[in-house]
């Protein structure tokens, strides 16, 4: 089976920026992962009134996605390609979750909490089923070239 020409609609990668954090340094980590210097900032106000920066890239291209992807590294792709069926809804969306404060460090782990960088998109399905768009998650992640993955 070939893959579709793209294999997402959209990825929206976005994280926050709080006021006791450096947001130089968050927006270099952010600008590693996204691999443009362009992304969305948007101020807000936290719970506490303190000042937050929502960060957020919107990603539309076929080679964007594998760029992404590709810098997770092979064992967040092997963990996406085993937990598939876990990161998509029944709508055909992608969820998951990165570490911020690994990420922060160079390191891109699956988190489980609130300080994260998170990363979802509407994954190509036709027909528009579950199940055909964790068949494409895991043949678009075993499609990555290995060399690309370990930089």
């Amino acid at each position: 089976m070939t893959l579709p020409a793209t294999t997402f609609h959209w990825i929206r990668v976005q994280t926050f920026c709080y006021a006791t954090e450096k947001s130089e340094l968050l927006e270099e980590t952010f600008t590693a992962l996204v691999g443009d210097e362009e992304f969305d900032e948007e101020i807000s106000e936290g719970e506490h009134g303190n000042t937050m920066v929502i960060m957020e890239k919107r990603l539309t291209r076929q080679k964007e996605f594998e760029s992404l992807f590709c810098r997770l590294g092979p064992e967040i792709l092997a963990w996406l390609d085993e937990d598939a069926d876990n990161r998509i809804d029944d709508d055909c969306t992608f969820y998951m979750r990165l570490d911020k404060q690994e990420a922060v460090q160079g390191r891109y782990v699956v988190a489980h909490h609130g300080d994260v960088i998170s990363v979802t998109g509407r994954i190509q399905s036709h027909p528009a089923r579950k199940e055909v768009a964790v068949r494409n998650l895991r043949e678009f992640v075993r499609s990555l070239p290995v060399q690309a993955q370990s930089e």
